[in-house]
Parts: C-alpha cells; structure tokens; sequence
C-alpha cells in the first residue's frame, strides 16, 4: 500500500496550485518544496527538512531538467516512486527552424534521459508525464497569452491558414493524471503522452477563445514580417513577453500525439477544448 506522503517539488507552479488540492483530497501530507520557497514551502536553495525523513513518493513540476540537481534530495528521503512532468515539445520542437525551440527539446530529451538513468540506477519507479498545450486559470503560457492579446486589440493576427492541429489539455487534467500515476502499483511503462481529449486547427482554438472572453472572432491575415513587427510591438508591453515569431511558423504545423495509453493505464479522461473565462483570465 502507498505511503500517503508526497514530494512535490515546483509546488508554485500553477500545475502545482491544483495539484495540490487534488493530494489534499486524496488524503496525502504533502510536503512541498520550491525555489522560490513560501508559505508552507521549502526553498530548494536551502531545505529544511530532516535528513532521515521518510518520504518515498515524489512529483516533480518543475522543468525535467533542472530535477539532476535534486537527486540528492530524492536520494536522503529514500524515494521509491517518482513522476516527472515534461512536455511533447520534446518531439513537436527538435526540428524547428528556431534556435530557441530546438534548445527547448534538447533540454527535454536530455532531462528525461537522465532521470531515467537515475531512476534505475535507484531502483526507483519513475512514469514521466508528456503535456500538450496546458491552459487554465489564466496564468498558462499558451492560452492565456493569445487572450490577452485579443483583449487588449480585439483581433488576433494570423500567418498563413492557422491549419495546423493542437490538443490543448487543462490543468486540471494534467493534474489528475500525476495523481493517477503516483499510485500506480507497477510501471507499464516510463513515458505517457497527455493530451487532450479533442484535435482541432489552431484557428479553431482562437476561435474558441474569443468565444469564452465573450468576443466574436476577428483575425488579420499578415505575412511573416507584418506578424514580427506586431509581436515587436506587443513585446513593448509587460503583459506580452511571451508572444513571439515561432508562433506564427507554428501555426500551420500539426502539434497533435495520441493518448491512447494514458487512457488505458493511467484512466486520463481529458476534456474537450471549450474553455471558460476563468480558463483564460488571471484573476490573482
């Protein structure tokens, strides 16, 4: 029987805001751990937990490659379970004509294939969760950001037919799913892909978000170099940081993975893509 006790390193993250209550709900102490530290946190910089302490399940939220710095952690509270968050950028970014894309998935696959190599040189059992396009609550880096555009403007510019097919997945789901591998009994298998339930075109996506802001759907057509001058000059603006000119090369390239597994072995029931306000709006 599991110990209900749990690692959770990222626990600020807005996955681990969710999680968290998911835990809470499921009966766990949790015990969580950041690099910025906080309320009920341990700052990774300086832990402050007992170095015989028991604690043999472990989440990890943060970005896959930065968990090598804490093997020793996992290590002193004699960890025999782990799941890992990663992300499908790790296939859908390897080859993309941006330097910062392919930088991405190099430190995607590379943090995976480290853990794993950790986890069985531990003999720990490890499942690493692969996310598509994760929204919710406002404070993802996707969904969000495009709302915020087409509040501020009211239209949304589009490169080329906005083709290209995306599986976004809410928080919520992601979250239930690391909670559905921490208490697998055996590892099937290292490596699922969660994505979500429906496949549709990045202009359908947009749409959708104009309809849960409560707009009607209003795009601008513009080439390449028009879209690049736009994200310039959104860029200006703090709330826009993270728009950016791969996005419109991305638009017509298909972003889509099966999540047959997951189903099958993780019982991950993903929700179609029709987000509410709340989905595209911080409100903290």
């Amino acid at each position: 029987m599991i110990e209900k006790r749990v690692g959770l390193i990222g626990a600020a993250s807005f996955v681990g805001e969710r999680l968290r209550l998911l835990l809470e709900k499921e009966g766990y102490r949790i015990t969580a751990f950041s690099r910025r530290g906080g309320s009920n946190m341990v700052s990774l910089l300086t832990p402050a937990v007992e170095p015989l302490e028991q604690i043999e399940n472990w989440i990890c939220l943060a970005p896959i490659w930065t968990l090598p710095e804490n093997f020793h952690l996992l290590e002193k509270h004699g960890a025999k379970r782990l799941v890992a968050l990663s992300s499908t950028s790790r296939f859908s970014k390897k080859n993309s004509p941006s330097l910062s894309d392919r930088e991405l998935a190099s430190q995607l696959i590379r943090g995976e294939e480290q853990v794993l190599d950790w986890a069985h040189s531990a003999e720990c059992l490890l499942v690493i969760l692969q996310p598509t396009l994760i929204y919710g609550l406002g404070k993802d880096r996707n969904v969000t950001e495009i709302a915020r555009f087409v509040q501020r403007f009211g239209f949304f510019p589009l490169f080329g037919q906005g083709r290209g097919l995306r599986q976004p997945v809410h928080v919520d789901d992601v979250a239930a799913a690391c909670c559905s591998a921490l208490q697998m009994s055996s590892g099937k298998k290292n490596c699922y892909i969660l994505s979500g339930q429906e496949v549709l075109s990045y202009r359908t996506m947009v749409e959708r978000i104009f309809v849960a802001l409560g707009r009607k759907p209003l795009f601008l057509r513009c080439p390449l170099w028009l879209f690049d001058l736009a994200v310039r000059l959104a860029n200006l603006l703090p709330s826009f940081k993270g728009l950016t000119t791969e996005m419109a090369v991305r638009m017509d390239k298909d972003q889509n993975f099966d999540n047959t597994e997951a189903k099958a072995d993780l019982g991950f029931r993903p929700r179609p893509f029709h987000p509410l306000h709340s989905d595209c709006t911080d409100r903290s």
